[in-house]
């Protein structure tokens, strides 16, 4: 990714020529290291998004709104305090450096004027936004804190004075004359250790130049960034996806790859990081819920295993109620201090050998066995339960970890998250200042079979029993995947009789939302509603059925979209 100081100045430059003396009016915190504000201007209003992520800090402007937590995180709650309202009065960029500087100016609580700064800090691991003071140069707060256990040379704490990152030993991009520059080899690498604030791949553009003609090119860049008449481009490969971009043509990738062109470099970053899969925010916010799903799967797979072999133990027992009778029937055999005793078995006439506790009277011994024996028997019982409440909950948990694996769409995340919440699986998140979490609104997906009749899917257990049990009429027809975590899918067919085209064409919706997405032949159970049944404290999604049918497709959706 080459958001270097030269994108920087650039970006830097199309913030000047939009939201210069705009003011601020909201602040939200999509996630833990992402920022958006809603700023007001003579040009309109714009939403200027900064994220400090490790593997994709930016800033450029959106032009959707994301998806925002049900209750404000505590850093978007401080610059509402501190930012709501402020006047934007200057934009700038630090030397060459990957830094963009606000200054804003706001009333404090006494009504006088303060200035602040916020200060987006786009640096690969060491990205931040920081909040500061510009009277006393203090910091007022940052999105990641940075204490001395982490650094112990630069510490970001509320409190302490505002340091810029140590300087690199290299000429600033903006500092360096024509000689200098036509003075450096013609190499990609050595350029890159002399001239700070560019991406390696602009570097090797420059050392392609030599004498006058790099330093005329060079000069044709600035002069394209300092004027906006840079041409922000993304490259991507054959199957169109972005490998990289930036603000100039660079000759590798031009040829290379599939070149797509934009007004604005927001707009080149905006579309960049939309389509590049590593940076896909349904990922991104379905990552730790996976992760906790795995890892609850995995608990449950091994008790599962755990209460299996107990079971198997306690069921081979019956030699514990054999060496019990036999021990009843022959006390006298046994003396004290013995630690076995053979005995007949008068079952089959055969001799047995029962280990004796020496410690113990033989009646002692033997009526150590019948408890053991009725111990492992109550623990069949108890096990088999254990059990099936164990497989109950593997069911479930591979069904939303199906759904988290076929999605990429924030709110179906979002909402498989507060499943999650509700059902225990997850620690509900902290809220803030009295917020309450938004009511959830079922949104199934929706589709048109070719004979016009509508199908609903389900997007998460919760959906399911919502379609299944309030929604859906006793005469529809309801299919499910067979033995394979998916959705409940709902034919409105209000007691017709559905065609065998209809039948396969929903039948393979069905599959192709289900685990088995990227199989062939998925086996679908099709069935009345009237026939399906939800027993009394099941998971959500969790039902049974009668009276079913199976047919065998091939996963996908009609060619209607979806709505």
């Amino acid at each position: 990714m080459a958001y270097d100081g030269l994108v920087t100045w650039a970006m830097v430059r199309e913030l000047q020529d939009t939201i210069l003396l705009g003011k601020i009016e909201k602040v939200y915190q999509p996630e833990a290291d992402e920022l958006v504000f809603h700023i007001h201007s003579k040009r309109g209003n714009f939403k200027l998004y900064a994220s400090c992520n490790p593997g994709h800090a930016r800033v450029h402007f959106l032009s959707e709104n994301p998806v925002n937590p049900p209750a404000p995180l505590s850093f978007c709650m401080l610059l509402r305090k501190h930012l709501s309202g402020a006047r934007i009065i200057d934009i700038q960029q630090k030397d060459s450096e990957r830094i963009i500087e606000i200054s804003v100016e706001t009333m404090n609580e006494l009504g006088f004027s303060v200035s602040k700064k916020i200060i987006f800090e786009i640096m690969g691991k060491h990205s931040n936004i920081i909040l500061t003071d510009i009277a006393t140069g203090k910091i007022i707060d940052s999105i990641k804190r940075v204490s001395i256990d982490v650094n112990r040379i630069r510490q970001i704490l509320p409190g302490m004075i505002y340091q810029y990152p140590p300087a690199q030993d290299k000429i600033p991009f903006h500092e360096i004359t024509d000689e200098q520059l036509e003075d450096l080899a013609s190499d990609g690498r050595t350029i890159l250790k002399a001239v700070g604030g560019i991406a390696p791949a602009f570097a090797e553009e420059l050392a392609s130049h030599e004498g006058p003609a790099r330093s005329a090119y060079f000069n044709f860049a600035k002069s394209a960034v300092a004027d906006l008449t840079a041409q922000p481009r993304v490259y991507l490969d054959e199957n169109g996806t972005p490998q990289d971009f930036y603000i100039l043509p660079l000759t590798d990738y031009e040829e290379a790859c599939q070149v797509q062109q934009f007004e604005t470099l927001s707009k080149a970053l905006e579309y960049y990081f939309d389509k590049k899969t590593t940076s896909n925010r349904g990922r991104q916010k379905s990552s730790d819920l996976i992760k906790s799903v795995n890892g609850s799967l995995d608990k449950m797979y091994l008790k599962k295993q755990r209460l299996s072999e107990d079971i198997l133990k306690a069921e081979n027992s019956e030699d514990l109620r054999l060496y019990g009778e036999l021990l009843t029937a022959n006390l006298h055999l046994v003396k004290p201090g013995m630690k076995q005793v053979e005995v007949l078995n008068y079952y089959d006439g055969s001799m047995v050998t029962i280990p004796l506790d020496v410690k113990q009277t033989a009646a002692k011994n033997a009526q150590h066995y019948f408890k053991k024996y009725g111990k492992s028997k109550t623990a069949v019982k108890e096990k088999q339960i254990q059990l099936e409440e164990n497989e109950a909950e593997i069911k479930y948990l591979e069904s939303v970890l199906t759904y988290l694996e076929n999605t990429d769409d924030v709110n179906e995340i979002e909402s498989l998250r507060q499943e999650l919440v509700e059902t225990g699986y997850v620690r509900r998140r902290k809220q803030v200042g009295g917020f309450r979490e938004k009511k959830y609104k079922p949104q199934p997906y929706k589709y048109t079979l070719s004979s016009g009749l509508t199908v609903l899917v389900g997007r998460n257990n919760k959906e399911n029993d919502f379609l299944t049990l309030k929604t859906a009429g006793n005469k529809d027809m309801w299919m499910h995947t067979k033995d394979i975590p998916g959705s409940h899918l709902i034919v409105q067919s209000g007691g017709a009789e559905l065609s065998e085209e209809d039948i396969f064409e929903a039948a393979a919706i069905a599959a192709y939302h289900s685990k088995g997405r990227t199989s062939e032949n998925v086996p679908v159970d099709y069935v009345p509603v009237r026939y399906v049944k939800k027993p009394a404290g099941a998971k959500p999604g969790m039902v049974i059925f009668t009276n079913n049918r199976t047919v065998w497709v091939n996963p996908g959706l009609p060619e209607t979209e979806k709505k």
